[in-house]
């Protein structure tokens, strides 16, 4: 299986891809997308669009996963992020993708064992899960997205409503979307 994690921003789209081998993380490449700052918000959105395809069809992935909505400190720099992932949402469906909504907090946890761990400590076990250093933080967290999409597994989503199962995978989930609803 080859999964496409994405990053999204309107100054930064990071993206990460990696395969499953045998249970086996296989790093196949990382990078991020950057629109000219110059161009105005609709041309970096169709930068981003059309640069998210290119990569789909070079890559072929066969699932993609990014991370679920959250408002930052601005009201303008949400909404500019919120732009920039209904653009990724929009490429990732027209590809015919089945694409996993993480929350921050689960792919954090997922990755490093703490749903508050910084930057840092997510590149670092990135690199250590995968063996090489990512190309900047925004394809770190892309890679990490992608690390966690393939932890929960094709048949088990995360959702609102969780599947009753018995594997540890989905204890963990519940316990972090039960954790993320009480802060």
């Amino acid at each position: 299986m080859r999964i496409i994690g994405v990053d999204p921003g309107l100054r930064h789209t990071g993206w990460g891809i990696i395969d499953i081998v045998n249970n086996k993380l296989i790093y196949v490449a990382d990078g991020s997308i950057s629109a000219p700052v110059s161009l105005a918000d609709g041309n970096r959105l169709f930068f981003i669009k059309r640069t998210l395809t290119d990569l789909i069809l070079q890559y072929k992935p066969s699932m993609s996963a990014l991370e679920q909505i959250f408002v930052g400190a601005g009201i303008g720099s949400s909404l500019k992020l919120g732009m920039a992932r209904g653009v990724a949402l929009m490429v990732l469906a027209e590809a015919g993708l089945q694409t996993k909504e993480l929350p921050p907090r689960l792919v954090k946890k997922t990755v490093t064992g703490s749903g508050s761990a910084s930057k840092e400590q997510i590149k670092s076990m990135v690199v250590r899960l995968l063996n090489i250093t990512p190309k900047n933080e925004d394809s770190s967290d892309a890679l990490a997205i992608a690390i966690s999409a393939q932890h929960i597994g094709e048949n088990n989503m995360i959702s609102n409503n969780v599947k009753k199962n018995k594997s540890l995978d989905i204890a963990i989930a519940k316990a972090l979307l039960k954790e993320q609803n009480i802060k």
